[in-house]
């Protein structure tokens, strides 16, 4: 409210400047909070090596409140007859806006993959659509709004992930075994990885020359000696670590 009467008090006294530099300072500074609820629900993303991390959160956060800030304030001039006197001009504030929502949609659109029966991205997408929801917010001055939603899509990225475990947190991680001879090895690393509540987000398999290559992607927990894994298939295949 206080912010409305110093914007009141600028238009009353005819301030020009005044009133370009109160607004500007409001448009970076939701800019600013917008890339920064990016950042956070990017880093989240970035923790389980995920498609798309830190930098694509906070650019697509920014870039969907300085879309919003466009749509609602870049026309006053032309709107309030100054360019045009006479005319009459109408806009639609909310067509810039409505843009986002299905331009973002081929950004998410390209972190959704399909391989071997397995569907891969689809959080990541929804996270990319949700976090442009967060800029336009923002953007638009809803402040409480975009903070509270990135809070909880924090807590629904964390909290009900499928490998959440509130005592022992876990990274995601990818093993690549080569060289195994018998293709009933793999029951015995999902077995492995079963015994040792290790849980197992997606598994990839081909076979060339003969021999199997296999990859495991894994939550592991940070208290899991890592050794452990590699020590266990010792000599049996190439166990190698990718992230």
């Amino acid at each position: 409210m206080e912010n409305i009467n110093q914007l009141i008090a600028l238009f009353n006294a005819g301030d020009v400047m005044g009133i370009i530099r109160f607004l500007n300072l409001h448009y970076f500074l939701r800019i600013i909070i917008a890339a920064f609820c990016g950042f956070m629900i990017g880093r989240e993303r970035k923790n389980r090596a995920k498609e798309a991390g830190v930098r694509t959160h906070c650019i697509v956060a920014l870039a969907s409140a300085l879309m919003m800030i466009i749509s609602k304030y870049a026309y006053f001039d032309l709107i309030s007859g100054n360019l045009f006197p006479g005319a009459d001009i109408r806009l639609d504030p909310s067509r810039v806006a409505s843009t986002i929502v299905s331009g973002i949609g081929f950004l998410g659109a390209g972190m959704i993959f399909v391989q071997r029966q397995t569907v891969t991205g689809l959080t990541t997408a929804a996270g990319i659509w949700a976090t442009a929801g967060i800029g336009m917010a923002i953007g638009a001055g809803m402040y409480p709004v975009g903070i509270v939603a990135t809070v909880l899509i924090l807590i629904i990225q964390s909290v009900l992930h499928k490998s959440s475990n509130f005592s022992k947190p876990v990274s995601t991680k990818s093993f690549y075994i080569e060289n195994v001879e018998d293709i009933n090895f793999r029951d015995e690393v999902v077995k492995f990885f079963a015994d040792n509540s290790i849980n197992i987000t997606a598994t990839y398999m081909e076979r060339k020359n003969g021999v199997y290559n296999m990859e495991f992607i894994i939550d592991l927990p940070h208290d899991f000696d890592k050794k452990i894994i590699f020590n266990n298939f010792e000599g049996d295949c190439s166990l190698r670590q990718v992230n």
